[in-house]
């Protein structure tokens, strides 16, 4: 049977509500968003339409119009799908105004490759009509339950199922994730929708932001390393794109005071261990300082997908991997890899915030850690 993602059941379950509101799936290329809407459609619940915006050389309001009509023809309530949603130019408003018209009487489904467009266009103009659904990489345990991942395999390939196939040859799989993966996420979704003055700077720092996985890492370091002249507002500009396009994540340092976690350091995690393996090769597992990172940063990749936030912690020598806040809850979490680093920073941390609930994530308990995060954190937690 094949495998099907949690986002599929929840989308399910949203339009089994009576009034079910505009649906959109963002997240990064290649995740299997399309895959798991046919499985939906599949099931055969609701009649439906599907329409690929790529499948047509002019797609605009009058074609956006003539998809909605199709799906009308199969009664109140029937579901519309649209990918590649993005190509269809000024889809927002008219998808807001199609709504508005006839406001319940389809299930809408808007999906796409550019998470960035996605995102920038149902927040500015379908505000109150829509509810986001983020499809993150793929998990160890989603690997693991689909093709029988063990955690090195994790470690040296994880994120994209379409590049499963390609791991026993290194060059294949490299190439795969280059073409496929980032420049198809720099060149389509990033450099066609933002202007960025300097492109060969801007790929250039994307290598070099992803050769350091968890790890803190100051804007003027970064900046020493490009070959060009800038500031670091550039820097800065770069890793939001980066972050908004699903790639890389920053995290900041965990304070009470907002305007202090702001101005700290990044830490800087690449959104899965693949990304990783794709700037320092697929033979980070073999060395164990490269393999802690990985694993640092496949935890926290994880922790990412979560609810929440996500910061980290470092005080002179002293430092906690990740700090976890959801709700009420807040979490002080150690990833322990064999690495050797200080192990006193969950002790002082907790000190200083003695709210803060210690959790320890190692290689053993990780499986469930990543198979339910915040059921484990709870359990775990003391």
């Amino acid at each position: 049977m094949t495998y099907q993602r949690p986002f599929v059941a929840t989308l399910s379950e949203r339009f089994t509500a009576e009034r079910p509101l505009i649906q959109v799936l963002a997240g990064p290329r290649q995740v299997g968003k399309t895959t798991g809407v046919r499985q939906l459609m599949a099931q055969g619940v609701w009649p439906h339409h599907y329409a690929n915006a790529d499948d047509v050389l002019v797609s605009d309001r009058n074609w956006l119009l003539e998809q909605w009509q199709k799906a009308l023809l199969w009664g109140d309530g029937a579901l519309l799908v649209i990918d590649e949603i993005q190509k269809v130019v000024n889809w927002p408003e008219t998808i807001k105004a199609l709504w508005d018209a006839q406001p319940g009487r389809l299930r809408v489904l808007l999906l796409g490759s550019s998470a960035l467009q996605i995102q920038a266009g149902v927040t500015e103009s379908l505000a109150g009509r829509f509810e986001l659904l983020r499809v993150h990489h793929w998990t160890f345990a989603e690997l693991q339950a689909a093709f029988g991942y063990d955690l090195p395999r994790y470690l040296a390939f994880g994120g994209y199922p379409g590049a499963v196939a390609l791991e026993s040859d290194p060059d294949r799989w490299y190439a795969y994730m280059k073409d496929a993966i980032v420049e198809a996420v720099i060149g389509k979704d990033i450099l066609q929708s933002h202007k960025v003055a300097n492109p060969a700077l801007f790929r250039q720092a994307f290598q070099i932001l992803c050769a350091y996985p968890a790890q803190e890492i100051s804007y003027t370091k970064l900046l020493g390393q490009l070959q060009d002249k800038g500031n670091t507002d550039l820097i800065k500009h770069y890793i939001d794109l980066y972050g908004g396009a699903f790639l890389l994540h920053a995290l900041q340092k965990y304070s009470p005071k907002a305007w202090l976690a702001r101005s700290s350091s990044p830490k800087m995690l690449p959104a899965c261990p693949a990304l990783y393996s794709m700037a320092a090769g697929v033979n980070v597992v073999q060395n164990a300082e490269q393999r802690g990172r990985a694993f640092e940063l496949a935890v926290g990749a994880e922790l990412l997908q979560q609810p929440g936030q996500v910061f980290y912690w470092r005080e002179r020598n002293d430092e906690v991997d990740f700090v976890y806040q959801y709700r009420d809850a807040l979490y002080a979490i150690e990833v322990k890899s064999g690495r050797k680093k200080s192990a006193k920073g969950l002790a002082t941390f907790c000190a200083q915030v003695p709210q803060a609930l210690r959790v320890i994530v190692t290689l053993e308990n990780f499986p469930h850690f990543s198979a339910n995060p915040r059921g484990f954190l709870a359990q775990v937690a003391v």
